[in-house]
């Protein structure tokens, strides 16, 4: 339930919001928003989520955005959520993402968030808390919110903005004391709470730099970082074809090309791409996450294989063949990649389809896999088998993501120090700062390479059959003493 919300804010914001969704497309919008209130009158994080702060204000913004009055809404919709905010602290209790979409909205001031200086991308690549050093999607989070916070960018401030300024807080807007919320969360909201460590080096920022970097010669500095914060998210964008790495980014990233400049193309090209986050449901329009086709049908067509009712499913085995073979990515990210802190790619399959760009180690072994299996079928059933070289690209890429320890990462290597989760300013996520190592991620890639070395064993063979003895051992050391695995990259317990 947190998705679709600043999307619309964006949209908002750029005086776009009627041009991409029609009055049907609002109607349905606010469908999908009725039918998972919860009966508290808040939302949750997903659609089985307890009530939170974050997602009740969001969701109550979204609907006054949409056309809602503020006691509107089916069931009184409004009223109930406006009920909620205000009972559970008012939304300035809301978690850090909140009180930057807020901020951004002219619904909270900046002097209530915690520092997002975008100087730290200027600091050299061998700094641990460089941004280039975390997990691609924190530091792609963080790096358009940079971007907007170095630049205190603050939306129209209409009539309907002024209205909902007194609706979501217990006391006039004007007599809030803005510097001592920075740190306020919710209860329901504070599943990793902030740690004094970092409360310490958030205050020291907003104490002492913040103020510096503001002043004459320094704030040259902060007009340097924000032309290099440009930089790297249109190098995202582009990367991605204005896809972006997921759907919180999406929304940010557009927000700040429009801001950069509202004529310019970047922004036209990013509105293109709404329509692979929208899709319509039977419970209303929702946001996904960009779309899973190339994870799903690696799925699919295994137990379709394995069913051996290949006289039965040859045209779908055929197509979904020819769909996992057209969708492999084919090169690494342009230009000097690694300078942007971004990973080979070249060999790999994501979640979604090519265009997205970002490899996933278990998305690149699921579809090799298929084509391997594939490959041992008769050709006039299933289509010509797949290039050996792009199989061996996928190797090459799942082997570049297993870590000393024998465990694959899911994006990108594993290295930084987990230390830096300490500063993970998210309250609602965990482990989200650093890239590590998953048992799904790393089960994927050794039941790939077995079937690879099965059929191709003349290539890099003593360096496969390694990484497979590694991998393995990797699994067995986590293994839980009632016999099940726990992975929070997919957040089940047993893989088999």
């Amino acid at each position: 339930m947190l998705a679709l919300p600043p999307l619309v804010f964006s949209l908002y914001i750029t005086g776009h919001l009627n041009a991409i969704f029609s009055a049907e497309h609002k109607k349905e919008i606010l469908r999908y928003i009725y039918c998972h209130q919860n009966e508290d009158g808040g939302w949750g994080l997903h659609i089985e989520g307890h009530s939170t702060m974050f997602c009740t204000v969001l969701n109550y913004i979204c609907m006054r955005m949409l056309g809602e009055g503020r006691d509107g809404g089916k069931d009184k919709a409004c009223e109930r959520a406006r009920k909620w905010i205000l009972d559970h602290g008012s939304a300035i209790a809301i978690s850090s993402w909140g009180k930057t979409w807020l901020a951004i909205l002219g619904l909270y001031e900046w002097a209530g968030c915690n520092p997002m200086p975008p100087e730290f991308w200027l600091l050299p690549s061998t700094s641990p808390i460089n941004p280039g050093n975390l997990l691609g999607y924190c530091r792609l989070t963080y790096l358009p919110m940079a971007y907007l916070y170095g630049k205190r960018f603050v939306g129209p401030i209409t009539p309907l903005i002024l209205q909902i300024r007194e609706e979501i807080y217990s006391e006039p807007y004007e007599k809030l004391n803005w510097r001592r919320v920075r740190h306020l969360c919710a209860k329901e909201d504070n599943y990793y709470p902030h740690t004094s460590i970092q409360i310490l080096f958030w205050d020291a920022i907003y104490t002492f730099g913040e103020p510096l970097l503001n002043r004459w010669p320094f704030n040259k500095l902060r007009e340097k970082a924000l032309n290099k914060t440009m930089d790297y998210i249109h190098y995202e964008d582009e990367s991605s074809r204005y896809i972006t790495i997921g759907n919180s980014e999406k929304p940010l990233d557009m927000l700040a090309c429009w801001v950069e400049d509202p004529n310019g193309d970047y922004f036209r090209r990013h509105l293109a791409r709404i329509k692979d986050y929208v899709w319509l449901g039977e419970d209303g329009i929702k946001m996904q996450s960009f779309g899973s086709q190339v994870w799903d049908a690696s799925l699919a067509l295994q137990a379709l294989i394995a069913s051996n009712l290949s006289d039965e499913t040859g045209p779908a085995l055929k197509e979904g063949h020819s769909f996992i073979k057209n969708s492999q990515v084919t090169e690494n990210p342009p230009g000097d990649f690694r300078r942007m802190f971004r990973h080979i790619s070249k060999g790999s399959w994501t979640f979604s389809d090519k265009d997205h760009g970002w490899q996933v180690s278990d998305c690149t072994a699921e579809s090799m896999k298929c084509c391997l299996l594939f490959s041992t079928m008769p050709p006039e059933i299933v289509g010509e088998k797949i290039e050996p070289r792009k199989l061996f690209d996928a190797v090459d890429n799942l082997l570049s993501l297993q870590s000393k320890n024998g465990g694959v990462s899911a994006w990108e290597p594993a290295g930084s120090g987990l230390w830096l989760e300490w500063l993970n300013p998210v309250e609602f996520l965990e482990d989200l700062v650093v890239e590590h190592e998953y048992v799904e991620c790393t089960s994927s890639t050794i039941q790939a390479l077995v079937l690879f070395k099965k059929l191709y064993s003349g290539h890099r063979t003593k360096e496969i059959q390694n990484s497979i003895i590694n991998g393995v051992k990797f699994i067995e050391e986590l293994q839980k003493p009632d016999g099940s695995w726990y992975d929070p990259f997919k957040r089940v317990a047993t893989f088999f």
